[in-house]
């Protein structure tokens, strides 16, 4: 069997008015690099026309693959079901909204073949996005930076060519609770970037809501970082330390001066509200932790694949 040179996962999610103008660019950028290729769509429960779209072009173009998988199971699971079908030797991961410019495969494949087995894409310009969106996304990479021991990117997305000894190493890594870009950085091997300007959706809605993004944010932090423990464990320690020197001045008032100490209601509520918001923080960022081990631990598949057109998946 030969296997093509390059494979390229696109996850969709309701994205059926971006599918053909997308393959047009992809196909134009493949021609132009005098490669084999496969594309691999992979529909991530998407309730427009997505999925009749892109059997359509599979039906008339040998190189379209694709995933029909069982429900929406998330943007990093849709990828990850992707790189688990990918045979080429190298794989490029590029969303359908067209923000990200396939024409860049170009300089990414020229400096994958200098020698780096990740080339990932640096957004310098983000059009189209909200301040709120731009902000919250650039205060997420700089403490996730801050607070992790690996070296993730800033400001880039899973828009990135990496060769097959990655795609590999990321099969085995089955955790439910995907960070593929975290992954990738921990993983190592020889990474550069290539700096763009992130052009705006070019049809429909993005499916990333807050709510989602701030459970992407939670697993890239989880995944990567013991910080939030390490917090629990000091703000433990200093609520003890100051409720201790609080004990020592009013034993100090009672015993050593004249001054009388104060019994009001009202610094007993604080404290009270205080050392149980305390508490309840601590319990909510240790459960996140317990409650992704335990979902680890179920080993549970990944996904399931309703339909596809790839033969290896239909026979395994």
């Amino acid at each position: 069997m030969n296997f093509p040179a390059i494979s390229v996962v696109i996850p969709l999610y309701n994205e059926s008015l971006n599918i053909e103008p997308l393959y047009k660019r992809l196909t134009a950028v493949m021609q132009g690099l005098q490669l084999s290729y496969e594309l691999i769509f992979v529909n991530d429960g998407s309730r427009d026309n997505t999925l009749e779209v892109v059997r359509s072009l599979a039906a008339t173009h040998p190189e379209v693959k694709y995933i029909d998988l069982s429900r929406n199971f998330g943007h990093q699971i849709a990828v990850s079901a992707g790189i688990d079908a990918a045979c080429g030797q190298a794989v490029v991961i590029i969303d359908a909204d067209l923000q990200d410019p396939p024409e860049l495969i170009n300089a990414m494949y020229a400096k994958m073949k200098e020698g780096y087995e990740v080339v990932y894409a640096k957004r310098r310009q983000r059009k189209g996005e909200s301040f709120m969106k731009l902000l919250t996304a650039r205060l997420f990479y700089r403490l996730l930076a801050a607070i992790t021991t690996i070296d993730i990117p800033l400001d880039t997305g899973d828009f990135r060519i990496m060769d097959k000894k990655v795609a590999d190493a990321l099969r085995q890594m089955p955790e439910n609770h995907k960070f593929l870009r975290g992954q990738i950085a921990w993983i190592g091997y020889r990474q550069t970037y290539i700096e763009y300007d992130r052009d705006q959706r070019h049809a429909g809605k993005t499916g990333y809501t807050y709510s989602k993004m701030i459970r992407f944010a939670l697993d890239g932090i989880t995944a990567f970082s013991n910080f939030p423990i390490k917090l629990v464990t000091f703000m433990g320690f200093s609520v003890s330390m100051i409720a201790f020197i609080f004990a020592c001045i009013s034993l100090y008032i009672r015993y050593f001066t004249n001054l009388p100490v104060e019994r009001g209601w009202t610094s007993l509520i604080i404290a009270i509200l205080f050392l149980g918001g305390v508490q309840l923080i601590s319990i909510g960022i240790l459960g996140e932790y317990i409650s992704r081990i335990n979902t680890d631990v179920r080993r549970r598949p990944l996904y399931f694949i309703r339909e596809t057109n790839i033969p290896s998946l239909l026979n395994p």
